[in-house]
């Protein structure tokens, strides 16, 4: 759990926000006009909210923005006796949303945020006014396999999957304190220039020992083992909400998790005529490859469907 007061060399000067009405202390950032629209922005393995430092103060100037750090991860608490399942992840963010007592919400989602934002939607429909995929999957769409790039043959899960019998997935996913650079080149983003010594501190410090990396170990078990598929699938009768939602899908096309092939699919699946915007160059951790690529994305489709 990194210090709540860190900025990291002023990288991420956004004051610290808590919440602990759901079992843990939860950290988010809440920046923005508190009456405006309100953008929730979603992380994913491994990463936090320092994941959205580049795009928080351009979407902060007309929106509220909320990046909540997920249980286990960045400035948010890692208890040892809760479940680190996309439930629970959904369940913490319900608690929080209800806390702020956010309406009208733009989901902003890349990699687990997607299906965390759908699986929310889906339940909570009455909340959600707009959705931003970005390098993830919201997890309906009804694509056929034999036309698509299996997500098991990416470079990422092949890699999960290739480790679980020895022993080698878990021991490099509970030490991402000094595995986490090699872990998120693993999984795919392209601007090394970004890379220096703060930025490994601000991505290795949430996870000083193995205890504190559970939940970095149990994101891509949740979704390589399929114990996500039950409450997907009960969920599922709220797809007809979910797709009355206006969408986009901003996608890096040099992404090593999933497929970019398999994400365009399985979003046009769902929003047949929604936009689809791809990114050359671009790898997973989209946010780090091309911050303002997205920010203008996500303004202009706000314009296009206020």
């Amino acid at each position: 759990m990194v210090p709540l007061d860190e900025t990291y060399d002023g990288s991420f000067p956004f004051a610290a926000h808590t919440f602990d009405g759901h079992g843990f202390v939860q950290h988010f950032v809440d920046e923005g006009p508190r009456d405006g629209e309100p953008i929730v922005c979603l992380h994913g393995e491994p990463t936090w909210g320092y994941l959205y430092r580049h795009m928080i103060g351009p979407l902060a100037e007309d929106n509220r923005v909320v990046v909540p750090d997920h249980m286990g991860f960045g400035k948010s608490e890692t208890p040892q006796d809760r479940e680190y399942t996309l439930q629970a992840h959904t369940e913490n963010l319900s608690a929080l949303i209800e806390h702020l007592g956010l309406t009208d919400i733009t989901f902003v989602g890349q990699d687990w945020g997607g299906p965390i934002a759908t699986a929310y939607t889906v339940r909570h429909p009455e909340r959600v006014k707009r959705i931003v995929f970005a390098n993830t999957l919201a997890g309906y769409g009804r694509v056929d396999p034999a036309s698509v790039t299996p997500t098991s043959e990416s470079r990422w899960f092949t890699w999960i999957g290739g480790g679980l019998e020895s022993g080698r997935t878990e021991d490099v996913l509970l030490n991402l304190g000094s595995t986490v650079l090699s872990v998120m080149k693993i999984i795919g983003f392209t601007n090394s220039a970004a890379v220096d010594d703060t930025w490994i501190r601000a991505y290795s410090d949430p996870f000083p020992d193995r205890e504190s990396a559970i939940g970095g170990l149990e994101f891509p078990l949740d979704a390589y083992l399929g114990r996500i598929r039950d409450y997907v699938v009960e969920g599922a009768v709220g797809i007809g909400d979910l797709c009355a939602k206006p969408a986009i899908l901003l996608e890096g096309m040099e992404d090593g998790a999933i497929p970019p092939d398999r994400a365009i699919a399985d979003f046009r699946a769902l929003w047949p005529d929604a936009p689809v915007v791809e990114m050359p160059g671009v790898g997973h951790f989209c946010q780090e490859d091309a911050p303002g690529v997205l920010v203008d994305n996500i303004r202009r489709f706000l314009h296009a469907n206020p």
